[in-house]
C-alpha cells in the first residue's frame, strides 16, 4: 500500500497541473485562504445547529427552522473545501497524502459527514427530533456533542498537516 501511495504521489507531483501550482507563488496561499474561510463557514454553521440541538442557541425556534437556515452553509461550502483541498493535494501530494495528520483529518471528515447525515435522517423521520417539548433530548445532545468533537478534530488535524511530516 505504501508503495502504491509513493507511486501515486510521484506521478501526481510531476503532472503539469501540479507543476503549475508549485511554480506560481500566489496559488497555494490563495487556495489555503479560501479553504480556511470555507471551513469557518462550515464549522460555524455546524456549531449553530449543534448548539440548537443541545438547547443553548435558538431554543425557542423549531429545530427544522434552524437547520434549514444553517445546513446550506454546511453542504455548499463543502464543495469549495473539496475543490480547494484537491488543489492543495495536487500541488504537494506527498505533504498531504502520506501525512498521518491528513489521513486522520479525512477519517474524521467521513465520520462527521455520517453523523450529519444521521442527524438529517432523524430530523426527516421525526420533525419533533431535538425539540425540548418532546423530552427525547438524549439522542440530539449525543449527536451534537459527537459532531462538535469531530469537527474540532478536523480543524486540529488540518492545522497539524503543516507541522507533521
Amino acid at each position: 500500500m505504501a508503495r502504491m501511495l509513493d507511486e501515486l504521489c510521484s506521478w501526481l507531483e510531476h503532472t503539469s497541473v501540479s507543476e503549475t501550482i508549485q511554480s506560481i507563488s500566489w496559488i497555494v496561499p490563495t487556495v489555503q485562504t479560501i479553504h480556511i474561510v470555507a471551513i469557518t463557514v462550515v464549522s460555524g454553521s455546524i456549531l449553530m445547529i449543534n448548539l440548537r440541538l443541545i438547547g443553548v442557541f435558538a431554543a425557542d425556534q423549531p429545530l427544522k427552522d434552524v437547520s434549514s437556515r444553517f445546513l446550506p452553509f454546511v453542504w455548499w461550502p463543502l464543495l469549495v473545501l473539496l475543490a480547494t483541498g484537491a488543489i492543495m493535494i495536487i500541488g504537494e501530494p506527498p505533504r498531504s497524502l502520506k501525512n498521518p495528520a491528513f489521513q486522520l483529518k479525512m477519517t474524521l471528515l467521513v465520520a462527521a459527514l455520517i453523523v450529519t447525515g444521521i442527524f438529517q435522517l432523524l430530523q426527516r423521520r421525526d420533525p419533533a427530533f431535538g425539540d425540548a417539548r418532546t423530552g427525547r433530548r438524549g439522542a440530539a445532545a449525543t449527536i451534537a456533542v459527537l459532531s462538535m468533537l469531530l469537527w474540532t478534530g478536523i480543524i486540529f488535524a488540518g492545522r497539524w498537516i503543516a507541522y507533521y511530516s
